[in-house]
C-alpha cells in the first residue's frame, strides 16, 4: 500500500495500522517461521511500521522471530514489546512489575530481538503487588539509559494510567477493543485522551470471530486459546454468532468483508487509535490493510453499533483467573 497513513501514539509516529505478531508463536496452534517472516516482510513492504510482540509469546520465541525478520530493516520498524508475565513450570503465569524484574526483562528482550533499543516498551499486565510508580520509575530509567524510547501500559485501568503518566509520559495504552469488547470506552479512553496517550486495540477482530470464519471451535487446534475462552463456549458462541450474521450482511451491502467492516469501525474510534490485528498469513494481512480504505458514514457507523450493542455479548473475554489481571 503506497502512502500508508500514520497516526501518533503520544509523541511516537506509527503506521495507522500495526501488525500483532503473537499468533506467529503463541495461542493459535503451530505456526511456520518461514511463513511468518514472509508476512512481516510483506507488512513492511506495504508500509506497516508498528510490529507488536511480547517476551511471553512462545516463551521468547516471538521476539527471536521478529529479531530475525527485521534484521537489516530496523530503520523501517517501530518495535513494540511487553514484559510482566512470568512463566513458571507447571503453574499459571505470574505477573511481576518490581524494578529489578523490569531491568532484567528489558535486557533479555534486547538480546532476543537483536537490537540496541526498544521503541515502545509496555508493561503487559499491572502487578497488583507493586506500586505502579515503582514499575514506571524503573521503565523511565531504561529511557534515560537509551534502551527504550517510549513507554506503554496494557490493560491498565484509568487511575493506574493517571498515576503512571505522572511518573513518566505514557505514549500508549494497549487494550482489547472491538465491536464485542468495549470495556475501555466509558472511563479509560477519556483519561487517555485527556493525557494525550494513544490507544492500541489488540484483537480488534474479536480473535478472528468477527470475520465470520469461525462458527464452532471444532476445527481449531487443541492448543488454541479460543477453546478456553467463555465467548467461544457452547451456548455463548451461538448467541454471539448473531452479531456476525448482522455484520456480514452490512459488509455485503458495502462490498467489503465482515472483518474489514469490523476493523474499519475500530479505526473510526479516533485519530489516536492504532489497531494491531494479528495474522501470520499475507492474504489476511492484505485484507486487514484494506480496511484503511473503507469509508463509513455516520449512518453506517450507527448501523454497525446496532449490530453489536454493548452489553449483549455472551461470555467474558477471559476465564475468571485471567480477568483478575484486567483493570476496569
Amino acid at each position: 500500500m503506497t502512502g500508508m497513513p500514520t497516526r501518533r501514539l503520544g509523541e511516537l509516529e506509527v503506521s495507522a495500522q500495526g501488525l500483532g505478531c503473537m499468533g506467529m508463536s503463541h495461542g493459535y496452534g503451530a505456526a511456520d517461521d518461514t511463513q511468518s517472516i514472509a508476512t512481516i516482510h510483506r507488512a513492511l513492504d506495504l508500509g506497516v511500521s508498528l510490529l507488536d510482540t511480547s517476551d511471553f509469546y512462545g516463551a521468547g520465541h516471538n521476539e527471536e522471530l521478529i529479531g530475525r525478520a527485521v534484521a537489516g530493516r530496523r530503520d523501517e520498524v517501530v518495535l513494540a514489546t511487553k514484559f510482566g508475565f512470568v512463566n513458571r513450570l507447571g503453574e499459571p503465569a505470574a505477573v511481576r512489575g518490581d524494578a529489578a524484574y523490569v531491568r532484567q526483562a528489558c535486557e533479555a528482550s534486547l538480546r532476543r530481538l537483536g537490537v540496541d533499543h526498544i521503541d515502545l516498551y509496555y508493561q503487559h499486565r499491572v502487578d497488583p503487588e507493586v506500586p505502579i510508580e515503582e514499575t514506571v520509575g524503573a521503565m523511565a530509567e531504561l529511557v534515560a539509559a537509551g534502551k527504550v524510547r517510549h513507554l506503554g501500559l496494557s490493560e491498565a485501568g484509568a487511575e493506574t494510567v493517571r498515576r503512571a503518566h505522572a511518573v513518566h509520559p505514557i505514549a500508549a495504552l494497549q487494550s482489547e477493543w472491538s465491536l464485542w469488547t468495549r470495556d475501555l470506552e466509558e472511563r479509560i479512553a477519556p483519561v487517555c485522551r485527556e493525557l494525550g496517550i494513544g490507544l492500541v486495540p489488540f484483537s480488534p477482530l474479536g480473535r478472528g470471530f468477527l470475520t465470520g470464519r469461525y462458527t464452532s471451535v471444532d476445527g481449531l487446534p487443541e492448543s488454541d486459546l479460543r477453546r478456553t475462552q467463555p465467548r467461544f463456549a457452547d451456548g455463548n458462541l451461538e448467541q454471539n454468532l448473531a452479531i456476525v450474521r448482522k455484520l456480514t450482511e452490512l459488509a455485503a451491502g458495502k462490498g467489503v468483508s465482515a472483518g474489514q467492516l469490523a476493523l474499519a469501525w475500530v479505526q473510526y474510534r479516533g485519530d489516536d487509535v492504532v489497531p494491531i490485528p494479528g495474522t501470520r498469513r499475507q492474504t489476511y494481512l492484505e485484507e486487514n490493510l484494506g480496511a484503511l480504505r473503507v469509508e463509513l458514514s455516520d449512518g453506517e457507523l450507527a448501523a454497525i453499533d446496532a449490530a453489536a450493542p454493548a452489553g449483549q455479548v455472551a461470555g467474558t473475554r477471559y476465564d475468571a483467573g485471567s480477568m483478575t489481571l484486567v483493570e476496569g
